[in-house]
């Protein structure tokens, strides 16, 4: 008789981009889905080439490839949230867009990763648009920094009006994203202030002590956390703030092991306990 675990812990399938370097993309999701008590399923969508100081190349998976991991998974394994960074390619967006339509009560969080959306302007908007369009009306938490819901929201427009963070948080809520995470890394002052937004409106608001380092992966590790505590089964305002704490306390333990940024402890917890115990 086969071997059945008593306790398994809840998955997690992830769409991203392999980041040799352990700082973002499909390796933060594990890490981070690892640490926080899910298995990680890890569907590599393209590999980047880069290291801890930028990105040179993405080169995205032929979309069959994309398919093929996620449907041998998917018909192995009982998925219990669903978490996308990079996809790569308009085909690859497209493609998981259907396979995410055939699990319409699993919760998903979407990470932009624009950082990686570099080189061919015309395909980055491609990309962005079928993003919007295929992928955003399915989405439970979209995390977000100001820079990038303004870029997602402006994509389909005439580019001749600038919008502002708020009008963009509600256009992309309207186009059918049920939150928004909009976090504030990237604005100045001596706190970071992540508010998370739903059609009614503000829903919560988190302040944080603003850390002095640069970070690759952070964006990558609150989505992951995101992902990992509703996979707990968490509502979505105490997965948020959940999320926060442990994104929070990576950074607050991060280390430089190349010339570039600083990457996040997502063990930092053992760590610690090693501290401790010496």
């Amino acid at each position: 008789m086969p071997f059945q675990p008593t306790d398994v812990p809840p998955t997690v399938l992830c769409f991203a981009a392999c980041d040799a370097t352990g700082g973002g993309g499909l390796q933060s999701d594990v890490l981070t889905l690892a640490s926080m008590g899910c298995h990680p399923l890890a569907v590599a969508t393209a590999v980047a080439v880069r290291d801890t100081r930028g990105v040179d190349e993405l080169v995205a998976l032929e979309a069959d490839t994309v398919v093929a991991q996620a449907r041998a998974l998917l018909e192995d394994i009982p998925i219990h949230a669903f978490k996308l960074g990079m996809l790569g390619s308009v085909e690859n967006v497209a493609a998981v867009a259907e396979i995410l339509s055939d699990y319409p009560e699993l919760p998903l969080v979407l990470e932009p990763a624009l950082m990686y959306a570099a080189g061919d302007e015309s395909a980055t908007e491609d990309m962005l648009s079928a993003l919007l369009e295929l992928v955003l009306p399915q989405v439970t938490v979209l995390v977000a920094s100001r820079y990038e819901v303004t870029r997602l929201a402006s994509v389909d427009g005439d580019g001749d009006e600038e919008l502002s963070s708020d009008d963009a948080v509600a256009s992309l809520l309207g186009l059918g994203a049920q939150y928004v995470l909009l976090t504030g890394a990237s604005e100045p002052g001596p706190q970071v202030v992540n508010a998370l937004v739903g059609a009614q409106g503000v829903v919560r608001t988190d302040a944080w002590e603003r850390l002095p380092d640069r970070y690759l992966g952070a964006g990558a590790t609150l989505a992951g956390a995101v992902a990992a505590a509703l996979a707990h089964g968490m509502e979505v305002p105490e997965a948020v703030r959940e999320a926060q704490e442990f994104t929070w306390q990576a950074l607050s333990a991060a280390y430089r092991p190349g010339m570039g940024m600083a990457l996040p402890d997502r063990f930092f917890w053992a760590r610690a306990e090693d501290d401790d115990n010496a």
